[in-house]
C-alpha cells in the first residue's frame, strides 16, 4: 500500500504534546485510597505513542515542553536511551512542573487515573519552540487532544501543522480526550474540529468522536461522512472489546475484532494501538493488516503493568496475529 508518505526523511514519526509521569499503583484490587506504592513511568499519550513506535522500528522524534526539574530529566533521559530524538524537547525556565497521573488498579474492569494537570509544563510550549526544519524531516506528525486545551500549546501545535501542511508531512490526529484541562465540551468541540479536518488520519474511540461532533448518539457512518468532506482520507475508530473500524474516503471499510487478553487494566491500549497502527503504515501494510497489528498490541499493554515500558516488540504483535490468524 502507498499512503503518500514522503520518502528519504530523517524520521518517520515526530510526535508533539504532553511527555509525564505515570505513578501506577502496584497494589491491585484496593482502592488508591487505601493503596501505598506506586511504580513510576513516562506517560502521556503522544509520548506512549512515539515509545511505542520506537520499540517497534521506526525512527521517531518527540516535541514537547518539560519541567527543569529530576522528572523532566527522567522523562527526557527515558525517551533519549530508547532512540527517541529529543533535540526539539524544551526545558521549560518558568518553573512550571511535570504533569502526573496517579493510576488505580481495583480489578481489570474497574480501573480509574487520577491526573494533576494545573499549570503543567507541557501546556506552555509555545509556537516559537516548534521549528519548521524539525518538523520537514518526519513522514507523519503524531498531534494529541490534550495538547490543544490551554494556550500557548494550543496555538504551538497549529503552528507544528502548518508547517506539516507547507512541507508534505502527513498529520495524525490522535483524539486523545481528557476532560480535565478543559472548559466545556462546546470549546473542545471547536479546537478538535478544527484540526480533525486539517488532518490526514484521525483516530478515536467512539466516545472521543462524539466529544469531538459534540453529540451524545454519534454514528461512525456519518462521523466519517463529515470528516471525509475534508482532508481526512482514513478515519479509525476504537469500540474496545467489540474491536475497531477503519474507514477510507474511497468508501471502504475494515473491521477487526479485538484480540483475546488477561487484562491487568485498561489504560494504555490507546497509546499502544496508534503506536503498532501507525508502523504498519509506515511500513505499507494494508489497513486490515495495521488494525491487526494495533489490536494486538493493545490486547498485550492492557495484560502489562505500565503503558510505556510495557509496548510490545513486533515479534510479539505478529504472533499474537498468527495465532489467531
Amino acid at each position: 500500500m502507498n499512503y503518500g508518505f514522503c520518502e528519504n526523511r530523517p524520521f518517520d514519526l515526530i510526535a508533539i504534546g504532553r511527555a509525564c509521569i505515570d505513578l501506577n499503583a502496584v497494589e491491585y484490587n484496593r482502592p488508591m485510597e487505601e493503596t501505598l506504592t506506586f511504580s513510576k513511568y513516562v506517560g502521556g499519550s503522544p509520548a506512549n505513542i512515539v515509545i511505542g513506535a520506537s520499540k517497534l522500528g521506526l525512527r521517531t522524534g518527540f516535541i514537547g515542553k518539560i519541567s527543569n526539574d529530576q522528572h523532566g530529566r527522567f522523562i527526557e533521559k527515558y525517551m533519549r536511551d530508547l532512540g527517541i530524538d529529543t533535540s526539539n524537547m524544551v526545558f521549560d525556565t518558568a518553573g512550571h512542573k511535570t504533569g502526573l497521573t496517579f493510576t488505580e488498579i481495583k480489578s481489570p474492569s474497574e480501573c480509574s487515573i487520577l491526573m494533576y494537570r494545573e499549570s503543567v509544563a507541557d501546556l506552555y510550549l509555545s509556537p516559537s519552540e516548534v521549528s519548521e526544519a524539525y518538523v520537514q524531516k518526519t513522514k507523519v506528525l503524531l498531534v494529541s487532544g490534550t495538547a490543544l486545551s490551554k494556550s500557548p500549546s494550543r496555538e504551538a501545535v497549529f503552528q507544528a501543522i502548518q508547517f506539516a501542511r507547507k512541507n508534505d508531512v502527513k498529520i495524525v490526529f490522535e483524539l486523545d480526550y481528557r476532560p480535565y484541562t478543559w472548559e466545556s465540551p462546546t470549546e473542545t468541540a471547536v479546537y478538535y474540529s478544527l484540526v480533525a479536518e486539517l488532518s490526514d488520519i484521525v483516530i478515536g474511540t467512539r466516545d472521543e468522536y462524539d466529544i469531538l461532533e459534540n453529540t451524545i448518539d454519534g454514528q461512525n457512518e456519518r462521523t466519517a461522512t463529515y470528516l471525509f468532506r475534508h482532508r481526512p482520507s482514513i478515519a479509525v475508530f476504537k469500540h474496545g472489546v467489540d474491536g475497531s473500524y477503519a474507514y477510507t474516503k474511497d468508501g471502504d471499510v475494515f473491521r477487526v475484532q479485538a484480540y483475546p487478553s488477561k487484562v491487568l487494566k485498561t489504560f494504555g491500549a490507546g497509546d499502544s494501538y496508534a503506536s503498532a497502527f501507525l508502523y504498519a503504515l509506515v511500513r505499507n501494510e494494508d489497513l486490515e493488516t495495521a488494525l491487526k497489528y494495533a489490536s494486538a498490541s493493545a490486547s498485550i499493554v492492557v495484560s502489562r503493568h505500565s503503558s510505556s515500558n510495557a509496548m510490545p516488540t513486533i515479534e510479539e504483535i505478529q504472533h499474537i496475529v498468527s495465532v489467531h490468524a
